[in-house]
């Protein structure tokens, strides 16, 4: 018997119909593997975590068969509660396959702390835009007798006086001991000579004169 007319008995023709079949079926169940394993048309919306603490994201991301991974801590927020989430990556809206992970960005407990700079000894009018720059806020202005006028003799948080390398947080009020250029050499006082001698001024002036 040829080849060709091999092709045309039934004994091939039901070999072929079976490879087929076989074929067809293998199929299916590859495309419902496929399916099952990366979710295949699943959606799941990635829900608002904004200012949540981690309990109660971790009870909405498992509600939602979502996970989540903390990258790191941002910049402090005061709009936002203390260690609550500030940032979510994917954003909230975003659409995403079950059990995706979501990372997020925490608000620290309070900003950033920056070492004070060195400004005891120059004028106000360069200590001022420095403290501004590192990002703290000048308070009250008070004058000493001393020599040089303006120029910053001691400097002080909460009323306790603190030195240029110590640590504040951000946005911390620090005021300025200035001199008043009266003619005395004497850098260096008690706090009762501030409190008897010393006049406070408004930071709304001028800024440095």
């Amino acid at each position: 018997m040829s080849f060709f007319k091999f092709l045309f008995t039934k004994e091939f023709l039901k070999q072929l119909l079976y490879a087929i079949l076989v074929v067809i079926v293998l199929s299916f169940l590859i495309l419902w593997w496929l399916r099952s394993t990366t979710n295949h048309g699943q959606k799941i919306e990635v829900p608002d975590l904004a200012k949540m603490s981690l309990d109660d994201v971790e009870d909405v991301l498992n509600e939602n068969d979502l996970r989540y991974e903390i990258l790191d801590s941002a910049n402090y927020n005061p709009e936002f509660p203390k260690y609550s989430v500030i940032e979510q990556i994917p954003k909230a809206g975003k659409f995403v396959k079950e059990d995706r992970k979501i990372y997020l960005y925490l608000n620290p407990s309070g900003y950033r702390k920056v070492v004070i700079p060195e400004v005891v000894g120059r004028t106000r009018r360069q200590a001022e835009p420095t403290l501004l720059a590192m990002g703290f806020k000048v308070g009250k202005v008070s004058y000493r007798p001393y020599i040089a006028k303006d120029e910053v003799l001691e400097l002080r948080h909460k009323g306790s006086k603190i030195e240029p390398g110590e640590e504040l947080q951000i946005t911390s009020v620090i005021d300025l001991i200035l001199g008043d250029g009266s003619g005395s050499l004497r850098r260096n006082t008690e706090a009762e000579d501030d409190e008897e001698g010393a006049t406070t001024t408004e930071t709304e002036d001028d800024g440095g004169n």
